[in-house]
């Protein structure tokens, strides 16, 4: 299929579409003065909740790495155990917390895969939580694993990948809520910038309610020039911008391809080099009075159509 003519089309200027069983084992005390939940063996020492306040994701990794290392809210902790992809240290549990069949669950999987459950107070977890509500549960692990760009995208000719691309997503909630979409829609790997974009904090780890364990991740320097690299490697790059004239729902068979879907950040939209560089440039038809959707809708519809047609 002949690559079309790029259409150049002014910047737009907001947000773009852009059971388990068993009881809970009874709690056994810690000699450092807290309670353990279940019989796993402890892999690193109980961390302390002074310093920051809560809902504070300002402090990124200095390596500007990916993150994940501490995950908050019940389901995601729930996946971060049963992926079993990278080593968790420690799972804090709130000792006020009530029975119910999820907390059990997140008991009974750290047990089976030897992670120590620690009961803490309830205002020191929320002293320590970085998220609006960590549903009084707390994971600390070790960093999510970045892919390699140039893995991913090798053999994707071949291999008729679907990515997805972000050009400088800020917001965590709109990030974790696209991963996912990626998930659910069997996207093969997401690319965000190392710079100026935001990675995977508490935040984005409970909007994604699990989706970070499973969802391939790769760091580029430049969005533009990963486009570039994508193109050459046989992948189709489409940009969603309102501002465009052609339809999302006008991809046809392209979407049978390999191919990129590029999300704009809040606001700003697509930038410029980014936008120069997509073989095309699509919008979801807005029928109402408003003129855009939040990121991580946007996305969502995107999403779901390539992988509609792809079936």
């Amino acid at each position: 299929m002949p690559r079309p003519p790029k259409k150049q089309t002014g910047r737009g200027s907001r947000a773009k579409q852009g059971a388990r069983g068993g009881g809970r084992p009874q709690p056994a005390r810690d000699a450092r003065g807290g309670t353990r939940r279940g019989a796993g063996a402890s892999s690193g020492a109980a961390r302390k909740g002074a310093g920051r306040g809560p809902r504070d994701e300002s402090r990124k990794p200095k390596d500007k790495g990916l993150g994940g290392e501490q995950v908050e809210g019940r389901q995601a902790v729930r996946e971060l155990l049963l992926a079993g992809k990278r080593k968790v240290r420690e799972v804090w549990v709130a000792s006020d917390l009530d029975e119910n069949d999820i907390v059990n669950d997140i008991v009974e999987i750290a047990h089976q895969v030897r992670v120590q459950v620690m009961e803490v107070n309830r205002k020191r977890l929320e002293q320590q939580a970085r998220s609006e509500a960590p549903q009084g549960i707390i994971a600390f692990a070790a960093p999510l694993p970045e892919v390699e760009f140039d893995a991913l995208i090798r053999g994707a000719k071949s291999q008729k990948s679907f990515l997805v691309a972000v050009d400088g997503v800020t917001d965590p909630g709109n990030l974790g809520a696209l991963l996912r979409c990626c998930d659910g829609a069997g996207v093969d790997g997401v690319i965000l910038p190392r710079h100026r974009a935001v990675h995977v904090t508490p935040t984005v780890a409970k909007s994604a309610a699990g989706a970070i364990e499973y969802v391939p991740m790769a760091l580029v320097g430049g969005l533009p020039a990963a486009i570039t690299k994508m193109r050459d490697a046989g992948i189709w790059v489409v940009g969603l911008d309102d501002a465009a004239d052609r339809s999302l729902f006008d991809l046809g068979d392209l979407a049978t391809e390999s191919v990129c879907v590029v999300l704009g950040a809040e606001g700003a939209g697509l930038s410029r080099l980014v936008r120069e560089r997509c073989d095309m440039i699509v919008s979801i038809p807005m029928l109402g009075r408003l003129s855009s959707l939040n990121v991580s809708v946007a996305g969502a519809l995107a999403v779901y159509e390539v992988a509609r047609r792809r079936q």
